[in-house]
């Protein structure tokens, strides 16, 4: 299929946001100097999920900030507030825990257009369900009303969780015959809305399919926690999130490796209307939407068993190559999505 809608006419283009966060990087990382020889000196783990400081004990603080993103357009279409916190606490700590650190504590920061206590409450009821799933302390917090600056809301956090040196995971164990090992998405999550809105937005102003699109992001830690206690040898996790599967390419760079998945599930429903509505190729849709699958475990053949024996709803997706891309293989097509 010829894709007639693309992420990036949706005005998200994912090659040029690369650009901008290499450029963020060259810039910012200048800053890990000023810790150098002192307790919280960075441990510098570039291009992932999560920055990394050392404190000491063999202990290393981890710390990263995300938010919902456009899903909270999505909410005010549809006067429903009590889901995105959930969103919120999901994508920091799905993403920190792609490192083997244990999220323990959110700060919060919601900025209003002008003071709605009954959005506030709800979006701080799903803060706090997000946050009892995950295990995680929201201690602190700021609330902005900045009517110049925003229309409607905006939700983000910074999330904080601690990891053994030792046991830092980076991807860079990761080698050829690996297996990679999928968890079921709960939906859309809350990366693509920006295509999506536009495709399922009525002339109504209201959303088609608007259960599956506010449909919380899942949370992962209580799963992906037990394999750190197990003390399985796991090479790599990934979150897939914005970027979809080219995300792999965190970790292939960091291995030498590439990525073949020829097992994922059958995406929901929503994927499928979002893809007819928009005419949108396989290709573009595997770089932009999680497609059913929102987390991988990448491990040694020989630990495959017993991560299935932790997490029993864990299928096997695929495998690593020494390709240097990532490829998604479906029954009538195959294709890259990332090369490096």
């Amino acid at each position: 299929m010829k894709s007639t809608y693309t992420y990036a006419k949706a005005g998200v283009d994912i090659t040029k946001i690369s650009k901008i966060h290499k450029r963020i990087e060259t810039i910012l990382s200048k800053t890990f100097e000023t810790r150098n020889g002192k307790l919280g000196q960075v441990l510098d783990i570039r291009q992932h999920y999560a920055g990394l400081i050392d404190i000491g004990n063999d202990y290393a603080l981890a710390a990263h900030t995300d938010g919902v993103g456009t899903k909270v357009l999505v909410a005010e279409a549809l006067r429903k507030y009590d889901t995105v916190g959930i969103d919120c606490i999901a994508m920091n700590v799905n993403d920190v825990i792609c490192l083997g650190a244990e999220p323990v504590a959110i700060v919060n920061y919601l900025a209003l257009e002008k003071p709605r206590p009954h959005l506030v409450e709800e979006v701080m009821k799903g803060l706090e369900r997000g946050a009892r799933e995950a295990g995680v302390a929201i201690i602190s917090g700021e609330t902005a009303i900045m009517p110049d600056v925003v229309r409607g809301f905006d939700l983000a956090a910074t999330v904080i969780g601690f990891v053994k040196k030792r046991r830092i995971i980076t991807g860079e164990k990761t080698q050829p015959g690996d297996i990679i090992l999928g968890l079921r998405s709960s939906g859309i999550h809350s990366n693509g809305l920006t295509l999506a809105r536009k495709l399922l937005l009525t002339s109504r102003g209201t959303f088609r399919s608007a259960r599956e699109l506010l449909r919380p992001t899942r949370i992962y830690t209580k799963q992906v926690s037990q394999l750190f206690r197990s003390n399985l040898e796991i090479h790599g996790l990934a979150h897939i999130t914005g970027g979809a599967y080219s995300k792999l390419k965190r970790i292939g760079l960091k291995s030498k490796t590439g990525f073949l998945l020829n097992n994922l599930p059958e995406p929901q429903p929503i994927f499928k209307k979002i893809q007819t509505k928009g005419k949108i190729s396989d290709r573009e849709m595997y770089r932009t939407f999680n497609m059913g699958t929102g987390f991988l475990v990448i491990c040694p053949r020989r630990s495959a068993k017993r991560v299935k024996q932790h997490i029993p709803e864990i299928r096997e997706v695929g495998y690593v190559t020494d390709s240097r891309a990532t490829v998604i293989s479906l029954p009538k097509s195959e294709f890259e999505v990332e090369r490096w």
